[in-house]
């Protein structure tokens, strides 16, 4: 799995039908900063709202999934995030002119392929993965659906589907890497019983359904008349077929792609959770009632195991910015340099590491015998590391100086000892004016806050 956060190149549009309200829609892709998220934005309406793609955000789950905030809603977005969860796209800006996602083909093929037109650009963050501590299940027993969450150092789903169907059966698939997406789960579209397909239609669904998006199958015998109907309601002047089997002209992509369609939901709707995951899932029977379910039980646990405004930092992933790096930045040298490494830049946060060692020439003097890091020298490396962050809003780094201005609010809640290490993150309050920046930063040891405050600071030309 990708270790630092993702985005698209260049925007990119397609245009197409939406599945249940039969709308025509444009979707535009564009990328977004690190940390954006995934949000949906309705151009077409007054102030253009956006809607994150959150599980609280969940209205309905009949034959899709929809979103409601702001007064906008978004309706079938479970193939759109389906793609980027199998690209691993974490920042994206998705703007519509109608309420529901084009269907398309009935796949996230398109959606993957118009991204990859676009091209993935890695960021400077590392991503945030929800990783499964403890296996997490539901079940609803009287519909026969179960869903599991079991630990493990990746991203792979499996899922069994049965619906008493002769020509159906029972099916599974399985996606073990997600470098397999595109070719393995990607081109496989939505389906239906041909006995549903009226029921649809009455029920005010699949309005811009027809055989060029959805696989529909036959697993009675039909008379010639009712097929006549379901013709007209599928937009197909005359469907020759109507023994037992697949109703569509053209093949089956896989002969388990339903099960694998499936598949591709639930990548789509726990996706909803906000943040990557590392976890085995598997799923019996789903539908989008249970991923949005399962989904907000694993969002719960999330939030209620992991304080939000915590830098997360995983030592094994490739700094953003190395020591070489930071010293063709900063002017500062030993003994004075306080900052190790910077693991996360982009244009309103910064967050990088301080390791403390008892080598520190502070602990010589300082509280000799029960050495303490000085709270100043925490507030220093907190600066350093702000410098970084105003630096980046220039072309030209090497050609400015920044100065530590002033700071307000500063609080010392922990101890700072040998041995800790010390993950900041600073954040601009506002746009940077004039050379002036305002930071607010905050500071821990594991999950322990140790000091939180704000500073600002200006950055000069060294001409000037």
């Amino acid at each position: 799995m990708k270790v630092y956060q993702q985005t698209i190149k260049k925007p990119v549009t397609l245009s197409g039908n939406g599945l249940h309200t039969g709308q025509s829609v444009n979707i535009t892709f564009k990328p977004a900063r690190a940390n954006h998220g995934i949000k949906f934005q309705r151009i077409d309406l007054p102030d253009e709202p956006t809607i994150d793609a959150d599980v609280d955000y969940v209205v309905e789950v009949i034959r899709g999934t929809t979103l409601e905030q702001n007064g906008a809603r978004i309706q079938t977005i479970e193939h759109v995030l389906s793609s980027l969860v199998g690209l691993e796209i974490d920042n994206i800006l998705i703007q519509l002119d109608a309420q529901e996602v084009p269907i398309l083909d009935g796949s996230a093929k398109p959606f993957v392929e118009a991204i990859l037109e676009a091209g993935i650009k890695e960021q400077n963050a590392q991503r945030n993965f929800f990783e499964i501590s403890d296996s997490i299940f539901h079940q609803e027993k009287e519909i026969g659906v179960e869903i599991a969450a079991l630990p493990l150092d990746d991203y792979r789903v499996t899922v069994m589907v049965d619906y008493n169907s002769k020509v159906l059966g029972s099916q599974h698939a399985s996606l073990n890497r997600l470098e397999d997406y595109i070719d393995e789960i990607a081109p496989c579209r939505t389906f239906c019983f041909l006995h549903e397909v009226e029921e649809l239609y009455k029920s005010d669904l699949i309005k811009g359904g027809d055989l060029s998006n959805a696989v529909v199958i036959v697993d009675r015998k039909v008379e010639a008349s009712e097929i006549e109907k379901i013709s007209k309601l599928l937009n197909k002047p005359k469907i020759e077929f109507y023994g037992e089997g697949i109703l569509n002209e053209e093949k089956l992509q896989f002969s388990n792609e339903p099960a694998r369609h499936k598949l591709l939901d639930v990548l789509g709707d726990l996706a909803l959770i906000g943040r990557p995951l590392k976890a085995q899932v598997l799923a019996a029977r789903p539908g989008h009632a249970t991923n949005i379910a399962f989904a907000r039980k694993l969002k719960k646990i999330m939030l209620d195991n992991r304080p939000s405004n915590i830098p997360q930092y995983d030592p094994k992933v490739p700094a953003v910015l190395d020591i070489t790096k930071i010293t063709k930045l900063l002017p500062h040298r030993y003994p004075f340099l306080l900052v190790d490494k910077i693991f996360h830049l982009d244009e309103k946060q910064i967050a990088g590491i301080k390791n403390v060692t008892m080598n520190e020439p502070f602990f010589e003097g300082h509280f000799p015998g029960n050495p303490v890091m000085p709270g100043v020298l925490q507030v220093e490396a907190m600066a350093q590391i702000g410098g970084i962050l105003v630096l980046n809003s220039v072309e030209d780094p090497e050609n400015y100086w920044t100065y530590f201005l002033g700071i307000e609010d500063f609080k010392f809640r922990k101890m700072v000892v040998p041995g800790d290490t010390l993950v900041m993150k600073l954040e601009l309050m506002q746009p940077i004016r004039r050379g002036y920046a305002k930071m607010k930063g905050v500071a821990y040891v594991g999950n322990n806050l140790v000091c939180e405050g704000i500073m600002s600071a200006s950055i000069v030309r060294k001409d000037a």
